[in-house]
């Protein structure tokens, strides 16, 4: 399912072979979160852990299932046509690792979808918090308190 909105942000959501999914309230919550910049279209790919462990091997050299990827539109060979508004590149999230994750932090598997979200757009848009000096972390705590949020994936990497 496809939501756009006044943000100049598209948002499909889809399982792994690319069939749109429904998770309420997903990609509106991305579009009013997300920074000003981002415009154009992005795909949130829900995938179980053995798909996203295959990613990760093939992509990061990582053996085991992690819980977000980002695949910026320059990172991938695109062959499609040029379109009129951007695509920024592809989320995938594995909902097996989110759902344990969630249960670890205590709230809902939907808010953990959310965290998980926001983190890959952001990489999406140029983001990438292991050489930033802190950017994206201060960025992504913004974003998240406008969303309701509380601590995220780089917070909860720097306790661990």
């Amino acid at each position: 399912m496809t939501e756009g909105g006044r943000s100049g942000l598209r948002v499909a959501l889809v399982d792994e072979v690319g069939r749109p999914v429904l998770v309420r309230g997903l990609a509106g919550w991305l579009r009013r979160v997300a920074p000003g910049r981002a415009r154009g279209t992005v795909t949130v790919a829900l995938v179980d852990d053995v798909a996203m462990r295959r990613l990760n091997r093939a992509f990061a050299g990582k053996d085991k299932a992690t819980d977000v990827l980002s695949f910026a539109v320059d990172d991938r060979e695109d062959t499609a046509p040029r379109r009129t508004e951007p695509f920024l590149g592809d989320i995938v999230i594995a909902t097996g690792v989110a759902r344990r994750q969630a249960r670890a932090a205590g709230h809902p598997h939907a808010q953990e979808l959310r965290v998980l979200a926001l983190h890959g757009l952001l990489h999406l848009l140029g983001y990438d918090h292991e050489r930033d000096d802190g950017r994206m972390a201060r960025l992504e705590t913004r974003l998240r308190r406008r969303g309701g949020l509380t601590a995220g994936i780089i917070e909860r990497a720097k306790r661990a």
